[in-house]
């Protein structure tokens, strides 16, 4: 029966002992909480030695070390870590903060370190955090405990669920530090500025009306050439050169083509004085 107390013992000195590092709690603040002479759990909590000002940090994961301590001569189960933000003047209640659970048992005499995180989307300002650590105080029954150890059954727990407060402090809401080197603020810079030009892009093409484009008829060229009267005109130009300085030297008619045609006019001289 007592291996899982001890069991829950180490664990909870491994978990103490690996986050010790990470924040620095003043001694003194336990002291002044454990002025009561009855024994009780005490908690106290303290901001990691890479936020020294205990800002909350606006879309980033802000911790917050919780230190847990069971000055009690009795075993407790810590249940969960939780809490919430109020404003700092009418303690109205702004945001429950989610519950980190546990479910460790602590043994009399145990010091233990639980880290306790928790996101902020908040206006920039102050705010009241408030942290609380909630624990079942064990009360064994005697009369309980003699009937189910004589009929070999497994020990029954009773207890009442308790809460401490861990932290209650005004803290400051910040939001993150810019960066030349911020990769995710270009990338989304980058594509909102794509989706802008696309949208800009078609509204141009919807409602702004485009201009006509005049088309040009093409002008055809052709090489010029002498016309005769006859209406047979020819291109100088295809005409080899040879055969256009052999036709202007023979440009007069020929004797063969002289006599051609006074037979010819001979010949119709005759028919005519026939039929008279």
């Amino acid at each position: 029966m007592r291996f899982f107390p001890i069991l829950a013992a180490a664990l909870s000195f491994a978990s103490f002992a690996f986050a010790q590092e990470d924040f620095d709690f003043d001694e003194e603040q336990i002291v002044v909480e454990s002025e009561d002479v009855e024994p009780q759990l005490l908690a106290a909590g303290a901001w990691p030695e890479t936020n020294p000002f205990g800002h909350v940090v606006n879309g980033e994961k802000n911790t917050i070390g919780v230190l847990v301590e069971n000055r009690l001569n009795r075993n407790i189960t810590l249940l969960n870590v939780a809490g919430a933000f109020y404003q700092p003047e009418s303690d109205i209640l702004v945001k429950n903060l989610s519950a980190m659970a546990y479910g460790i048992e602590m043994v009399e005499g145990l010091k233990l370190q639980l880290p306790y995180s928790f996101f902020s989307e908040f206006k920039p300002g102050d705010l009241r955090l408030s942290i609380w650590v909630d624990h079942l105080d064990q009360v064994y029954s005697r009369a309980l405990y003699r009937y189910f150890v004589r009929n070999q059954l497994m020990f029954v727990k009773q207890g009442e669920q308790l809460r401490v407060i861990a932290f209650d402090s005004i803290v400051q809401i910040v939001e993150p530090e810019g960066s030349w080197f911020d990769f995710k603020l270009y990338s989304t810079y980058l594509v909102v500025s794509a989706m802008v030009a696309g949208l800009g892009y078609v509204a141009y093409l919807s409602f702004v009306p485009q201009p006509k484009k005049k088309s040009r008829k093409p002008a055809i060229s052709g090489p010029t050439g002498t016309v005769t009267a006859s209406g047979a005109g020819y291109q100088e130009e295809w005409i080899p050169s040879h055969h256009l300085k052999s036709r202007k030297k023979g440009g007069a008619v020929s004797s063969g083509d002289e006599l051609s045609g006074a037979e010819t006019s001979g010949t119709e001289g005759n028919r005519r004085k026939g039929r008279k």
